[in-house]
């Protein structure tokens, strides 16, 4: 079968598609034929190396975490699904490799796929989908009323965020470049604002602020109200270790207003995200589809900046 894997850190063309073993389901596990995954942007950390310090690496390593398919075989003592159901889920946590004809995965990391999408569409969301909805319900919880502000609104979770937090009952601020001002509207922010024009102290004060950027974390938490939470969901890549480090400290010294999590998702949250999606509360946003050849491609893009949700590899192109 073909994988996307890497096997040295550098720059997007050390990615490769090359022909591996098919895995076989071990117990609990359960085979997927990948129709689609998902292109995480914080994954060209960890492809150009900046992350060696904080995390192991065996090489050759996997590329996605995040997939939508059909059950293709079962392992033993596999009860609730059934060769041929259409799922999507997520690797095991911290693990890559869904870029792939086939995975292998316990089936805990499973859900029905929601029966309003294609499997395209569903490949963009198990990850910021479920990191959303955390982020927003289990760590800041999010009441109605509240005002939200998304830092990073246009990215996969920033655009997740926006629209669970307006589902919520929340008034919803978007930071985000002025070309997509429109567009995050439209998706569901009650205001846009241009963040290369818009410094932290010119804005009002938020009940909760989600971060999908990293970088000027204490200015944005000034910006917090009495009784507000700030759920940092990203670190600043230029240096990695002292932007992670900082986050921890903060999380620890003050836990109430500064909160962070590595998304690790339980089944019930990947199905609670199925049941979000058929009742129409959030949709996924796919910027481009890509087959999987053009892999470097889509890592020079990311990198580039400027995504709308997500990019999508569709392993069905040739």
């Amino acid at each position: 079968m073909r994988a996307v894997q890497f096997d040295r850190f550098g720059p997007p063309d050390v990615l490769r598609v090359n022909d591996v073993p098919a895995p076989r389901p071990g117990p609990g596990e359960v085979l997927v034929e990948v129709h689609a995954a998902s292109v995480d942007a914080g994954e060209t950390a960890f492809r150009a190396g900046r992350m060696r310090r904080v995390t192991r690496v065996r090489f050759p390593r996997g590329l996605g975490s995040d997939f939508a398919g059909r059950v293709a075989a079962l392992g033993s003592g596999v009860r609730a699904w059934s060769v041929g159901d259409a799922v999507w889920g997520l690797m095991p946590h911290l693990t890559f490799g869904a870029i792939a004809d086939y995975v292998a995965v316990p089936e805990q990391r499973l859900a029905r796929a929601p029966k309003n999408l294609d499997l395209l569409e569903a490949a963009a969301l198990p990850v910021v989908g479920t990191t959303a909805m955390t982020a927003l319900s289990g760590k800041a919880r999010l009441q109605p009323g509240e005002r939200l502000l998304v830092r990073g609104a246009t990215g996969g979770v920033g655009s997740v965020a926006v629209q669970l937090g307006k589902a919520l009952g929340a008034h919803v601020t978007a930071l985000a470049a002025a070309r997509n001002l429109d567009w995050i509207t439209r998706l569901g922010a009650d205001e846009a604002v241009d963040y290369r024009t818009t410094r932290p102290e010119d804005l009002d004060r938020f009940d909760v602020i989600v971060d999908v950027v990293g970088t000027d974390l204490g200015a944005y938490r000034k910006r917090l109200a009495r009784g507000g939470r700030l759920v940092a969901l990203s670190f600043d890549s230029d240096r990695v270790v002292s932007s992670m480090l900082g986050i921890a400290l903060r999380a620890a010294a003050t836990p109430r207003r500064v909160k962070m999590f590595s998304n690790n998702p339980s089944a019930d949250r990947i199905a609670e995200l199925t049941r979000a999606v058929e009742a129409g509360t959030i949709r996924p946003v796919v910027d481009t589809v890509f087959p999987m050849r053009d892999i470097a491609a889509v890592h020079q893009r990311l990198e580039a900046g400027g995504v709308r949700g997500k990019y999508v590899v569709d392993l069905r192109l040739p």
